[in-house]
């Protein structure tokens, strides 16, 4: 299996995020339901940090669709490797989580006083994936 994370800047406005981010999520869950990709897709402070597991295949050609996305720039790839487990978001097509404390104490340790996935090396993106494993989907 492949997991695939990375970060980039939102471009939603603020008269349209909600909407934005519902489709968002629709779309992902969609695609990724039909290719076996499973994930977990985080927005707050203006960015975005999405972790995707599935066939390498089916999560490279997500990401060229991703890239074209016009709701955000400047996407980093933080990290892409062949893991040896099961899905680790088993059951989401993609998961969401908005801001949340514990993210928010997670990024103030690393020394940020916002939501910041650029800053994840692997040992901290690593724990941060950990975080999201336990912290609950939320709803729109």
């Amino acid at each position: 299996m492949y997991q695939l994370c990375y970060a980039s800047q939102a471009k939603l406005p603020s008269e349209t995020r909600l909407q934005d981010l519902r489709d968002i999520l629709s779309e992902a869950r969609d695609f990724n339901v039909k290719r076996k990709i499973k994930g977990v897709l985080c927005y707050a402070d203006g960015c975005f940090f999405q972790c995707l597991e599935g066939e390498q295949d089916s999560v490279l050609s997500l990401l060229n669709k991703i890239k074209k996305d016009q709701r955000h720039y400047d996407l980093s790839i933080l990290s892409q490797r062949q893991i040896q487990t099961d899905f680790h978001f088993p059951d989401w097509s993609m998961k969401y989580i908005g801001k949340h404390s514990d993210i928010h104490h997670f990024f103030a340790q690393l020394g940020s006083s916002k939501f910041n996935p650029v800053l994840l090396q692997q040992a901290s993106l690593q724990n941060f994936l950990q975080l999201l494993y336990r912290i609950p989907d939320q709803q729109l």
